[in-house]
Parts: structure tokens; C-alpha cells; sequence
């Protein structure tokens, strides 16, 4: 079935964030309350040969009118340092399988069953607010792990890529697979996403909020 972009459903997923943002505004005058995020390890698919669409609605590619499979996520959050303030300028890419479990990069070496319809691969600027937003698919198992996950990476001005990923909270699956089940259970919660409806879609969407907290100041 082919998926419509739903600026009601952007909007509404939208609004949810800066009604958090306004709680993690005022945090910031006490930056030992914020958590920040466990860096996790790239991984080998970041794709060394991007796409010619890089933008941040990975369920389409360029102007083709059918959308990729999958369960359409709307997933954002805020890039913010450690005192909680917003990082405004901060580069966020992410990459992950499409509804077969194959990655953009298996793709680029040659492997089949890629969603032709599936970016596979987006990136987004943040502006003064910290704010990043990115319509997707709620990930899925491929081989090699027992967690279905997304990789973040984050890039700030004259600093290498910083990554992370996230994971679904309450798979069955997360305890068995290897990158997460090294992390302490509190780290663990910190990048365990609720993937809740999105309220009035009429396609099922869902949404999933993850503020990423950087262990650095823009200046430091």
C-alpha cells in the first residue's frame, strides 16, 4: 500500500516534542540531573556510498510516489550537551534495515533484497532549538542480532562522528544480543524507545521521542 506523507501526523508528532522540551529546558540549570547517552559502537554499515536522497524521510526515495514497507515511525528528539542546552548545528544521520533486515551498505556490496523504495539512510541539521526529526520504519531483526535497533551518528563542527544506537524497549530479543546486553540496565534504559500510536492516524503510524545528551559543551 502506498504511504502518503501525513502533515497532520508530522504535526501532531511535532507538537509532542516541544512539550518535552520546555521540561529539559529547565533541567538545564541542573545539568548532574541530566543523563547522558551511553556511546555505543558504529557498527560495519554505516554506508560508505550515500545515497543521492539524503534527507530526512527515508520511506521515500526522491520523487518516486510508492513508499517503502514497514511500520511508519515518526522518531525525533533533541540534540542537547551536558548542561542540557540545545545544540544548534549538530549533524544527525541515521541508518538502519529495512523491513527484510538489509542494510543499505549489503547493498552497495552487492547483496539483494534491499527495499528499492527505502532510503536506508538520512541526516538532519539541527537549528537553535536542538530539535531533529525523521520519518522512517520502526526497525526489525537482521541477522547477526537479537535487538532490533537504529545507528545515530552526530557530528559537531571540527569534532569526529559520535554514535549511538536505540533500541525497541521490551523486546524479548534485547537481552540476548550482544551490544546491548554489555551495556549496565541503566544505559540500557536510556536508549530503550517506547514506540507508541501516533493519536487520529489513520494508517497506524507510531512515534518514538530520543533526546541524545552529548558528555560535552559546544566549547569544551
Amino acid at each position: 500500500m502506498d504511504i502518503l506523507i501525513s502533515r497532520s501526523s508530522r504535526r501532531a508528532f511535532l507538537g509532542t516534542l516541544a512539550l518535552g522540551a520546555s521540561g529539559l529546558a529547565a533541567r538545564g540549570a541542573f545539568a548532574d540531573q541530566l543523563e547522558r547517552t551511553p556511546k555505543v559502537e558504529e557498527g560495519p554499515f554505516y554506508p560508505r556510498k550515500l545515497p543521492l536522497d539524503t534527507d530526512n524521510d527515508l520511506l521515500k526515495v526522491n520523487d518516486t510516489i510508492t513508499a517503502a514497507v514497514g511500520e511508519v515511525t515518526h522518531l525525533g528528539g533533541r540534540i542537547l550537551d551536558a548542561k542540557g542546552d540545545p545544540i544548534r548545528n549538530a549533524l544527525v544521520e541515521i541508518w538502519q534495515v529495512d523491513s527484510n533486515g538489509v542494510y543499505l551498505e549489503q547493498k552497495n556490496r552487492g547483496e539483494s533484497g534491499f527495499d528499492s523504495n527505502f532510503q536506508g539512510y538520512g541526516r538532519f541539521m539541527t537549528g537553535s532549538s536542538g530539535e531533529y526529526y525523521f520519518r522512517t520504519i520502526k526497525p526489525v531483526l537482521y541477522p547477526g542480532r537479537q535487538a532490533p535497533h537504529i545507528h545515530y551518528g552526530i557530528t559537531l563542527k571540527g569534532r569526529e562522528m559520535w554514535t549511538t544506537q536505540s533500541f525497541v524497549k521490551g523486546f524479548k530479543g534485547n537481552a540476548r544480543d550482544g551490544i546491548f546486553r554489555r551495556m549496565s540496565k541503566h544505559d540500557q534504559e536510556l536508549v530503550s524507545l517506547d514506540y507508541t500510536p501516533l493519536k487520529d492516524s489513520k494508517i497506524g503510524e507510531l512515534a518514538a521521542k530520543f533526546d541524545i545528551v552529548m558528555g560535552i559543551t559546544p566549547e569544551g
